[in-house]
């Protein structure tokens, strides 16, 4: 398998992390995951909409090979076919060049992307239930991904620990946050929920496209801060994310409705769709 560092094509067991690395020391960066399918890249310009965001927030300025939707798709549809995958999940992590302390010593940006193959899992969702351990937290870098990973690997923990196939973050005061690697959604007498930012949640492409698709398609959409029991009094649930729209078919002790396979296609979410 090959990899690119910096744009440079490396095998993976060639590579080494160069020190020092602010990513590694404090974090100082932030991640997308990606799916390059049917010679595409998928919401490309989604995906450099917030990683220009986010860069703004860290202070970064983007690499040329990832600053425009076209830029972003050759650089990495050049990784998947340098690997012959047809079908790729792809990981692109960026931090600050340098090293020092907390004082950011200049605002370039090193990158590293790396792929596996991809294989979409829209299995429903069997049974969901809240976090109890773990909240989300608002911050100027909460949109991104990277910066909070850590709210993330302890929500994946505990839905292990209580064998959950998805678990729901809150905000501390108890607000619907986001599944534990998706946004969240549901429909409730025509009208689609989905939390907004203000409660945490990352600012997911494919909740953009959502919400797009939902909009284009005259199905009334609201974002808010909504409660445990907005959710559990939906008609129906589903998580989305780069990679699957999963229906949700428990929460708690709450069953749900399937999401109806026309309203997919309504939003844009049918299989094979971005």
């Amino acid at each position: 398998m090959y990899l690119l560092h910096n744009g440079q094509l490396l095998a993976q067991t060639d590579f080494a992390l160069p020190l020092p690395n602010r990513g590694l020391a404090f974090g100082d960066g932030f991640f997308e995951t990606l799916i390059f399918n049917d010679n595409r890249l998928r919401l490309a310009a989604d995906h450099v909409s917030r990683m220009q965001q986010a860069a703004a927030a860290l202070y970064l300025t983007l690499p040329a090979a990832l600053a425009t939707p076209e830029a972003l798709a050759a650089t990495l549809g050049a990784l998947a076919a340098a690997n012959a995958l047809p079908a790729a999940r792809l990981r692109l992590q960026l931090w600050r060049g340098g090293g020092g302390r907390y004082a950011p010593p200049t605002a370039a940006a090193e990158w590293l992307a790396t792929a596996e193959a991809f294989a979409p899992d829209d299995a429903p969702v069997q049974q969901a239930d809240f976090a109890l351990e773990t909240h989300s937290i608002y911050s100027p870098l909460s949109f991104c991904k990277g910066p909070q990973a850590w709210l993330y690997v302890r929500a994946a923990h505990e839905r292990q620990q209580r064998g959950l196939d998805e678990i729901i973050l809150c905000d501390a005061a108890g607000h619907v946050a986001e599944a534990g690697a998706a946004a969240i959604f549901w429909l409730k007498k025509g009208v689609l929920f989905t939390p907004a930012l203000a409660s945490g949640c990352v600012a997911g492409v494919r909740r953009a496209q959502v919400l797009r698709a939902a909009k284009a398609a005259d199905v009334a959409c609201c974002e808010g801060l909504f409660s445990k029991e907005d959710l559990l009094a939906a008609d129906t649930v589903f998580t989305a994310n780069v990679a699957a729209v999963r229906t949700v078919q428990r929460v708690e002790n709450v069953n749900f409705l399937s999401v109806d396979s026309v309203l997919l296609v309504r939003f844009g979410l049918a299989s094979g769709k971005p």
